[in-house]
Order: C-alpha cells, then structure tokens, then sequence
C-alpha cells in the first residue's frame, strides 16, 4: 500500500506575478504581514543601536534592511487602483445572469 507521507519535501512554486485585483482577505493578509515587517525592522533597528561589537551591530542593521525592503515590495502592491482593475475584468456568470430591475 503506498504511502500518503512523500519522503519528498514539499516544493511550491512562486507565483511569478501578485495577483492584480486584491481581495478583502488579501488585504488582510496584506496588512497582517506589514505590521510583522514594520515590528520586525523597528526592533532590529533598536537593537542595532544598543549593540557594541560591530559585527553584531552590522548583522542586525542587515537583517532590518531586509525587513524594511519586504515592507515596501508589500507596499508596493497596494498601490494598484483596484476599482479600475475591477471594472476591467470580465463579469462572472452568476453577475450576468441577475434579473434586472425594471
């Protein structure tokens, strides 16, 4: 009987591209992950100023750069006009086929 646990890691693809449309649950994912990078690079900033041994100090500083740049590719995704990309989409069945109002 084969086994349902792959002795493989699981591998998942990136998607190359966000998603152009964001939804209210993307938006809250959104928003969930900028307040853990923003945290992220404030502490490590601090923490960066109180350290004495340069090699430290250098580690941290790093580490919250990285923090900083994830915090403005997330940002950066929220700059799209979503309304606008909305209205270019084409209509889903169920929309098409609402009675109108007459």
């Amino acid at each position: 009987m084969p086994s349902l646990m792959s002795s493989a890691p699981f591998s998942q693809v990136p998607i190359p591209e966000p998603p152009q449309v964001i939804t209210a649950k993307d938006l809250n994912y959104l928003k969930d992950a900028l307040s853990w990078e923003l945290i992220a690079f404030k502490k490590l900033h601090a923490f960066a100023q109180q350290a004495t041994d340069p090699e430290v100090k250098q580690a941290l500083e790093k580490a919250g750069k990285m923090h900083q740049q994830h915090y403005q590719k997330l940002l950066s995704h929220l700059q799209n006009n979503n309304t606008a990309i909305m209205s270019t989409l084409p209509q889903t069945q169920s929309q098409q086929q609402q009675p109108q109002m007459q």
